[in-house]
């Protein structure tokens, strides 16, 4: 049987995202990053969820490291 490769199955990569990259609407660290046809926005997981709905249906890419959180915090 052939292997299929699906997100959770897959190793996720090396952070792309720091302790700089910040919240475009709170300044706290940024988890997301979004990016649509003008640039790139950058959001912590709260943020991100608020504005989800909105943006995805016209991002272009959206980088979810919030997942993070759970084993850098303990969460």
């Amino acid at each position: 049987m052939a292997s299929t490769h699906t997100p959770e199955s897959v190793t996720p990569a090396a952070p792309q995202l720091d302790a700089t990259d910040r919240c475009d609407s709170c300044g706290a660290q940024a988890y997301v990053r979004v990016r649509v046809q003008s640039g790139e926005l950058f959001f912590c997981a709260h943020h991100a969820a608020a504005v989800r709905d909105a943006l995805q249906p016209t991002a272009l890419e959206w980088h979810d490291e919030s997942d993070r959180l759970r084993t850098e915090h303990g969460a």
